[in-house]
């Protein structure tokens, strides 16, 4: 992987990252990298966050692993959206937890992507697994 590639991934990251008001604003996530076909994204679990039984609700999970998929799908500076995606919950986020979300692509075959993404406590323990199809779209992030 180029420098020049490493460079071009991490200033979609901070392009999308700025003008992200649902990850940034609404959810309080930190964009932590993006790399080529790779990102890592965390939230800390706030009272906002809990639902009825007073746990992380499975939806803001959702939305971090989902979150953490558009940027490592986009890092190559073509615009990518998510064609499919499925999760497995595992154990529960709890209030005061620092969720951190690791997404890894595993393969790009023409339009379409498969990445995977990994949503861990602060203890290491695997809360949810989440599993993302993308297909790119027109147009760039960054002008190219």
């Amino acid at each position: 992987m180029s420098q020049d590639a490493k460079d071009l991934a991490s200033q979609v990251g901070r392009t999308m990252f700025a003008v992200d008001t649902a990850s940034k604003d609404t959810m309080g996530m930190e964009l932590i990298s993006c790399e080529p076909g790779r990102a890592v994204i965390r939230m800390e679990v706030k009272p906002l966050h809990l639902n009825g039984h007073q746990i992380c609700h499975g939806g803001f999970i959702f939305t971090l692993a989902d979150s953490t998929f558009a940027f490592a799908c986009n890092s190559y500076n073509k615009a990518a959206v998510a064609a499919g995606c499925s999760i497995e919950f595992l154990k529960p986020g709890q209030l005061g937890d620092v969720l951190t979300c690791e997404g890894v692509e595993q393969t790009l075959s023409g339009r379409h992507g498969i990445y995977d993404m990994k949503v861990s406590n602060q203890r290491g323990e695997v809360i949810a697994l989440f599993r993302g199809k993308s297909a790119q779209i027109q147009g760039t992030v960054i002008p190219a």
